[in-house]
C-alpha cells in the first residue's frame, strides 16, 4: 500500500529494511546449519569482535559486545574450549588478559563468510541487475549513516582484508 504523500513509496522505509533483515537472518541460519564446530550467534559475533581488536582485553570486548564481565568471562572460556581463542596475560600490563583468534578460529569464519555469500549470492542472482545496483548504492550510503551516527569504537564490518561481507544480517555491498 502506498504511503501518504510519496509517490511510488509502498512502504515505510525502516519496515522494510526490518523485513529485510528478517529475511537476512534466515539466509544467515540456514547456511549454517550442519556446520562443525556449531556456534551460537553470540559465540559468532565474540569471534567477530576478537577479530576487528585483535588483541584487545576482556573489558574492550565487554563494551563491544554491549555484555558484563561474568559474561564476557563466560564466552571466551567457551570459545578457548573449543580451540577458537587464546587468552593471555597482556605484555606489559599484567592485570589484563588479551584475547586473540586461533587458525581455528579464524577458519571458522572464513567458513561462516563463504556460506553467508552463497546463501546471499544466490538470492541476488534472482534480481534484475538494476535492482542489485540499486540495493548495493542504498546499503552502502545506510552504512555510512550508521558509522556517522555511531559513537567511537570498532567499525560496523567484519570483514577481512580480502572480504567485502558485512556484519551478519547484511549483504555485500561495494565498500
Amino acid at each position: 500500500m502506498p504511503r501518504p504523500g510519496r509517490p511510488g513509496a509502498h512502504e515505510d522505509p525502516a519496515a522494510a529494511l526490518a523485513a529485510a533483515a528478517d529475511v537476512l537472518a534466515v539466509l544467515h541460519a540456514r547456511g549454517q546449519d550442519g556446520v562443525v564446530p556449531a556456534v551460537s550467534p553470540s559465540q559468532l559475533r565474540a569471534l567477530l569482535a576478537v577479530e576487528g581488536a585483535e588483541g584487545a582485553n576482556l573489558r574492550t570486548l565487554g563494551d563491544v559486545l554491549g555484555s558484563r564481565p561474568p559474561s564476557v568471562t563466560r564466552l571466551c572460556d567457551r570459545l578457548e574450549a573449543m580451540g577458537l581463542l587464546t587468552r593471555s596475560p597482556h605484555p606489559s600490563r599484567r592485570r589484563e588478559v588479551e584475547v586473540r583468534l586461533t587458525p581455528r578460529g579464524r577458519a571458522v569464519l572464513d567458513e561462516r563468510r563463504a556460506l553467508r555469500m552463497r546463501e546471499l549470492s544466490a538470492v541476488l542472482g534472482r534480481m534484475a541487475p538494476e535492482a542489485v545496483e540499486s540495493l548495493v548504492a542504498g546499503l552502502a550510503a545506510f552504512r555510512e549513516a550508521a558509522a556517522a551516527a555511531r559513537p567511537a569504537g570498532p567499525p560496523y564490518t567484519d570483514a577481512g582484508p580480502s572480504s567485502a561481507v558485512q556484519r551478519p544480517g547484511t549483504v555485500p555491498g561495494g565498500a
